[in-house]
């Protein structure tokens, strides 16, 4: 593969995400976006993988498919992992760890057998380290076959912006809160409330995304350490775009004075604290900021795993009524994993979407039209 040269890029979301996911592409201009179960694939050069992972809020990850052959057996798999092409890509010095996936379709079945093939021929025909906890990961998946290599340009998944140092109990992951942010019609032009904001992560999200920040400004990429990495060039991408002022403020409050600490410190590092606004107080206690209507979005305990679901009931029922007396001409988002206890929260929801994996959850997005 030469820098030059046009693939197949694939933006992982979780499964329910994909046309959220379909929609920031396009938003962003890449390439022949096209929705896939599992994310939405684009095409592009080394500069768009590089683009993807800084500026693309809704993916888990950025692939690049890196080639494909085919193999009916171990041997011939162990054959042609020796001709490809691994320099083009990888480089020798940097450690690399492989992962298989493979189908019922497929002859060669033994995921962990596969994996020793291409690790070996890595190993002796380009020389670099296979260790199980190399950063850089080759990801392998064999379908009907066909063996097609990608490589994860990301490494730590990309909910990880940097700027968090703490979370909470059940943490909302960023590249989640921006899809849901996005679901609910949130573009950056309107004020944010989130009155269970934990770690903060709506809040920071919408601000970010209101101040034009892009997504991953402040942390490092597995493909720095690729064969194909300028770094020059990748400097000079990062000094596009810029930060815009915004005028909107965006508010948090949560019931616990640490998480409020935490969240106020995480928007601090985000570099928004100029424009959120964090304060200890109970659902009850809720109120309206003054200036334009805009987004209420929530992620309460949903019972699973923080809260006794009983006791919960009341919660969301107390969430709604604030909303309703208070909240009039507002938008709301609840996202919960119990459609239960969003309707005790009796808002007039829209139909709602596909449940999206998350945690070992599945989770739904609960929102409404402006309130009356």
């Amino acid at each position: 593969m030469t820098h030059e040269s046009t693939f197949e890029i694939f933006l992982t979301a979780p499964p329910g995400l994909e046309q959220a996911l379909l929609a920031e592409a396009k938003e962003l201009k890449f390439a022949a976006p096209k929705a896939v179960p599992g994310g939405v694939t684009v095409q592009g050069g080394w500069a768009e993988v590089w683009r993807a992972n800084l500026s693309v809020r809704g993916a888990a990850r950025v692939l690049a498919r890196i080639g494909e052959f085919r193999a009916f057996h171990l041997a011939q798999l162990d054959k042609r992992s020796r001709k490809f092409p691994w320099g083009g890509v990888l480089r020798p010095d940097v450690p690399v760890k492989v992962e298989v996936s493979t189908n019922k379709k497929s002859k060669i079945y033994h995921a962990g057998a596969a994996a020793q093939r291409v690790e070996k021929a890595i190993a002796e025909t380009l020389g670099a380290p296979v260790t199980k906890d190399a950063e850089l990961t080759v990801k392998l998946r064999i379908e009907d076959n066909l063996c097609v290599f990608s490589v994860d340009t990301s490494g730590e998944g990309l909910h990880k912006r940097g700027h968090k140092s703490a979370v909470g109990k059940a943490p909302m992951r960023e590249n989640l809160a921006a899809m849901f942010l996005r679901e609910c019609g949130y573009d950056g032009t309107e004020p944010v409330v989130d009155p269970m904001c934990g770690s903060g992560t709506f809040v920071i999200e919408a601000a970010e995304i209101a101040k034009g920040l892009m997504p991953g400004r402040s942390r490092s990429f597995a493909f720095e350490q690729l064969a194909t990495f300028d770094a020059a060039a990748w400097s000079a991408l990062k000094q596009q775009g810029g930060i815009r002022g915004t005028d909107l403020l965006f508010h948090g409050s949560d019931r616990n004075e640490g998480a409020v600490e935490m969240a106020a410190a995480n928007a601090d590092r985000a570099s928004v604290a100029d424009c959120t606004r964090f304060a200890q107080a109970a659902v009850s206690d809720l109120q309206r900021p003054p200036g334009p209507p805009g987004l209420v979005i929530v992620n309460p305990p949903y019972g699973a795993r923080i809260g006794n679901k009983k006791l919960l009931f009341a919660l969301y029922g107390a969430l709604g009524q604030v909303l309703k007396e208070r909240f009039s001409g507002w938008r709301v988002g609840i996202v919960t994993s119990e459609t239960g206890l969003a309707k005790a929260a009796n808002l007039p929801f829209l139909p709602f979407g596909a449940p999206v994996a998350h945690g070992g959850l599945k989770i739904r997005l609960f929102k409404t039209d402006p309130l009356p």
